[in-house]
């Protein structure tokens, strides 16, 4: 027999093949072009094969369309289970983003499932309705095919409390290594989708990362032996191959390729061997029926982006080189943290261009700009601050470039495994200075406020993300305990409000920081 383990993951709510920068944009990506390459697997697969899918998490947040129906009643948000459900989805694990909306925005989407969520990891998952069991076994053709699930433990790092009442997260590896014992006495193949990625080189081991349990995938391959599958995601990787004698994958993100592993089987249900690939999704057609069950939602969507929010002068608040806006400082940045001061009544802000497609607002701002600029439904807090905090994360920040022959260039840090561009922040309400020719922690050589010196015993307040207020992005300095003030409402609705205060609002050059080399 032949087994073909499909996942995708980290698909975000991207539906359609679109960006949603412009309404007639169109992108070589998206779930229902996923659904097509699945739904052709299937159709070819032989009487001697099985094929088993899995969505591996982080599926209804972090696009548009997906903000859109956070936004709507329960009964629409059901239309991300709908179409998993008409795909024929095996398993479903959630990812971290799943938790962004809260508890009751989960249990929306996922109403209308016909298969098992699963969240080994996830105490209290069940009593909360929002996972079904750690495992499910599938029976195909005589096979009995196990499949494990689990989410990166770091979840609560990141996400407000209120979001996790009555979960805990366990170390997906110490849940591995006490669940896939059993199941390897219980099922002929075991399969573990985990909604995590790898800290260290698949090859040589080599640690890529600060080992903080965000990531246990290489982990998982080397130290829980037993595992014939391996599904991963959450770094948004491209990764196929057999690594430790685990066959192994990574679909990338938005539904640009579908992870594919094959087992195969002998008579006696055992693997005899492995092979793993990526299957892209570029060249596939949406499926159309599919499409058609969401295309009201869709027009719907186009119409509520294009709704205007507010009007601008002065500085350009159009974002036209990323690099540039991260070195110098840019108007849409001074904007950002000028409404973060405003909401958090604070004179100090932080904020970051998340990534490189961001590109700020035109002169008439609309909906649709402020989403593509501000993707993420991180709420606000204020955190009580020492002058040595904010200094040590100043050089966190220095520590996102580095100089190559006298070029200023991203730190590999920042780029590798995993594109972390919103992990540097720029501040608004102190003035300083970074000197790229120092080592790495000596970077900051002017740190004022109101035009003195800042103390390391001195207090500050400062507004910033719910994100990296929790210390998320390697900021060890902020913590939950230093926070002040909140405000539990998601930026891109405090970005509005402001705007809806302000009818016109004037951009301002950001003028506080200076990058030497």
């Amino acid at each position: 027999m032949k087994l073909t383990i499909l996942s995708t993951s980290d698909v975000h709510g991207y539906v359609y093949p679109t960006s949603y920068r412009t309404a007639t944009d169109q992108q070589a990506y998206g779930w229902l072009k996923a659904a097509s390459v699945i739904r052709a697997v299937k159709a070819a697969a032989g009487p001697d094969e099985s094929v088993v899918t899995i969505e591996n998490g982080d599926w209804i947040q972090g696009s548009p369309f997906a903000s859109y129906l956070a936004q709507r009643p329960a009964a629409d948000q059901a239309l991300f289970t709908r179409l998993t459900r008409e795909l024929g989805v095996d398993a479903g694990v959630l990812g971290n983003h799943e938790f962004n909306y809260g508890l009751d925005y989960i249990r929306h989407c996922e109403a209308q499932r016909n298969y098992p969520l699963l969240g080994a990891n996830i105490a209290g998952g069940q009593a909360q309705g929002i996972v079904d069991a750690p495992f499910v076994i599938l029976h195909r053709q005589g096979v009995k095919i196990a499949i494990l699930g689990l989410t990166t433990a770091y979840v609560p790092v990141w996400e407000r409390a209120d979001h996790l009442a009555g979960l805990q997260f366990a170390s997906a590896l110490k849940t591995a290594q006490h669940w896939v014992p059993q199941l390897r006495q219980q099922a002929d193949v075991v399969i573990v989708a985990y909604h995590g990625g790898f800290e260290a080189d698949l090859t040589t081991g080599t640690p890529t990362e600060r080992v903080t349990g965000e990531n246990e995938g290489y982990q998982l391959l080397t130290q829980v032996p037993g595992i014939d599958a391996l599904v991963t995601g959450h770094q948004h990787r491209q990764i196929a191959g057999v690594y430790q004698g685990v066959a192994t994958t990574q679909p990338g993100e938005k539904g640009v390729a579908v992870g594919a592993i094959t087992l195969e089987l002998d008579a006696n249900h055992h693997v005899v061997d492995r092979s793993a690939r990526l299957l892209p999704t570029a060249e596939a057609a949406p499926a159309a029926d599919l499409a058609q069950q969401t295309a009201a939602v869709q027009q719907r969507v186009e119409r509520w982006l294009d709704q205007p929010v507010g009007q601008l002068t002065g500085a350009s608040l159009e974002v036209t080189d990323p690099m540039a806006a991260r070195l110098h400082g840019h108007p849409y940045l001074q904007l950002i943290n000028q409404i973060e001061m405003a909401a958090g009544q604070t004179d100090i802000a932080a904020t970051a261009l998340f990534n490189d497609d961001v590109r700020g607002f035109a002169r008439q701002v609309s909906l649709r700009q402020l989403l593509n600029s501000y993707p993420y439904p991180n709420t606000l807090v204020v955190e009580r601050l020492s002058g040595a905090d904010l200094r040590a994360a100043l050089e966190r920040c220095a520590s996102f470039f580095t100089l190559v022959e006298g070029t200023v260039q991203v730190a590999p840090a920042f780029t590798t495994p995993k594109l972390a561009l919103y992990n540097y922040d720029i501040y608004s309400g102190i003035d300083y200075q970074f000197d790229l020719t120092q080592p790495v922690g000596q970077r900051v050589t002017q740190l004022e406020y109101h035009g003195q010196p800042i103390q390391p015993d001195q207090c500050l307040d400062v507004a910033m993300n719910q994100y990296r207020g929790n210390g998320g992005g390697d900021y060890p300095m902020f913590t939950p305990a230093k926070v002040i003030r909140e405000v539990n409402t998601d930026m891109a609705e405090v970005i509005r409000q402001y705007f809806a205060a302000h009818p016109v609002v004037t951009g301002q050059p950001q003028t506080n920081f200076t990058v030497t080399t």
